[in-house]
């Protein structure tokens, strides 16, 4: 039998007024809001299938959220940094190639002071 999971409870009055202040914005990024109409919605009281059928996601990706949340708080809500290509320069190759930009081109006419 699946256990139940629920988000745990806020921790204090300032957290649960953030979270329902905004899974209600119109002008916060979209991920942030739906995740905190996740974490909303298991406050009261719905299952992990309710709230994925009311917010058109997977099941599994409530359950991922709710884990974040009630490990890591509000800053759960975040995406975390992705991989990324690493960079084809050291900080020392790209400093000397803006120094090298900063100076005055080879055969360019130096003008008498």
């Amino acid at each position: 039998m699946p256990k139940l999971l629920f988000a745990r409870a806020p921790r204090d009055e300032r957290e649960e007024r953030t979270m329902r202040r905004l899974a209600g914005a119109r002008h916060a990024p979209g991920d942030w809001i739906q995740r905190a109409r996740i974490v909303v919605a298991s406050w009261d009281g719905l299952r992990v299938p309710a709230i994925a059928a009311r917010l058109g996601c997977h099941p599994e990706t409530v359950r991922r959220r709710l884990h974040r949340f009630n490990g890591e708080g509000i800053d759960g809500l975040g995406d975390r940094p992705g991989p990324g290509r690493r960079p084809r320069l050291t900080e020392s190759e790209r400093s000397q190639i803006i120094a090298l930009v900063k100076t005055t081109p080879p055969g360019r006419p130096v003008p008498d002071p």
